[in-house]
């Protein structure tokens, strides 16, 4: 696998860091790009990434042992159609689109199932574009694979392989099953998010009361109501069904909750919380989530002139990057004065262990 020529479209934040990732694992190999943005295409020429950086999808990725489609998910479809009349016969084609089986129907109405295995890195962040892609982003992520009927076994074999040298964790599973799951675990929860700030946004007085106190749980909770509207346009309008059914299978709970409280049963409102508190705190906790997880770290402050200038210099003295800070108005459920978001946990780690150093009280959201 040192001297596969690896093709990819697109080369934003997934694409360009996969590209990375094969740069490093296999120095030997040869990757070709292509990218609308010729900005990305050059970056990736300057530092070692691409050996090949075309303007078009044309006849330079026949060479192509696997090519890699990395733009928007309905994008995605149509380069299928230009790469059948390029690629060489035992070529793979794979995808990192968050929906599955549109590609795939496309792939059956082409004629390439044996050409295709379907692919999803469980990894992801709130900035997008290549330049801040990189080499260990997938690293300890998911990364489902959902081949086509008819592709050889020992090419399947073959991709696994490769996901697992960049540092993936490999799941092999249906596509239908791959749409369900994404369905419960992520499409789902952007359409809550999405409708709980709509309900503050449509029924707040006119004081704006509800938005004033809005903080703490609630912005956490719905932090992802803030993704891009296009990508989940695109997301909704291909995985439909799965996402209805989850919604209704929701719609349910919802229904019968409410019945309980309208029954005052109390009961059966502690058993709910309980359960999904117990099973919460057994999901496995992964850095490259599907839906990016924050970084908040918490801490008690004097409200006076200085104090967050303080701890920002402390931070800062010891190398640790602030994503963002803030006083928490509505501490309702929240520990601490003084909310910090980090970009990632070691960061996070290491704020705590600093500002413990210089005695402050502060608390690390799991």
């Amino acid at each position: 696998m040192r001297f596969l020529t690896f093709g990819f479209v697109g080369i934003g934040l997934i694409g360009g860091s996969v590209a990375k990732a094969l740069r490093k694992e296999y120095p030997g190999c040869k990757i070709i790009v292509y990218n609308r943005s010729a900005e990305s295409r050059v970056m990736a020429l300057k530092d070692g990434t691409a050996n090949v950086a075309v303007g078009s999808v044309d006849e330079t990725f026949h060479e192509c042992d696997y090519i890699f489609l990395c733009t928007p998910v309905e994008r995605n479809v149509e380069y299928l159609k230009t790469l059948k009349e390029i690629v060489k016969e035992d070529c793979i084609i794979t995808d990192v689109g968050s929906v599955k089986g549109n590609i795939h129907e496309a792939v059956k109405a082409l004629g390439i199932e044996q050409q295709f295995i379907g692919g999803h890195p469980m990894a992801g962040s709130e900035k997008t574009s290549y330049e801040h892609s990189s080499e260990h982003l997938l690293e300890n992520a998911y990364y489902a694979v959902t081949p086509g009927d008819g592709v050889p076994e020992e090419r399947v074999q073959e991709f696994i392989e490769i996901i697992t040298g960049i540092g993936a964790i490999p799941i092999h599973l249906s596509y239908q099953e791959h749409d369900r799951v994404v369905a419960a675990i992520s499409h789902l929860p952007h359409i809550i998010a999405s409708c709980l700030v709509n309900l503050v946004k449509h029924n707040d007085s006119p004081q704006e009361y509800m938005k004033t106190i809005a903080a703490g749980g609630f912005k956490d909770i719905t932090r992802i109501a803030s993704s891009s509207p296009e990508m989940w346009e695109q997301i909704c309008m291909t995985n439909t069904e799965n996402i209805v059914d989850m919604i209704q299978l929701y719609v349910d709970d919802l229904l019968s909750v409410k019945s309980e409280l309208e029954k005052k049963n109390g009961k059966a409102i502690y058993d709910m919380i309980s359960e999904s508190r117990d099973y919460r705190d057994n999901l496995d906790d992964h850095s490259n989530s599907i839906i990016q997880k924050s970084y908040n770290v918490y801490c008690d402050i004097i409200d006076e002139s200085g104090a967050i200038a303080t701890i920002a210099t402390i931070l800062a003295t010891n190398g640790v990057s602030i994503k963002n800070i803030g006083i928490i108005h509505n501490r309702e459920f929240e520990e601490g004065v003084l909310k910090i978001a980090f970009y990632d946990e070691l960061s996070a780690d290491k704020a705590v262990e600093q500002l413990e150093r210089h005695r402050y009280k502060v608390f690390k959201r799991k």
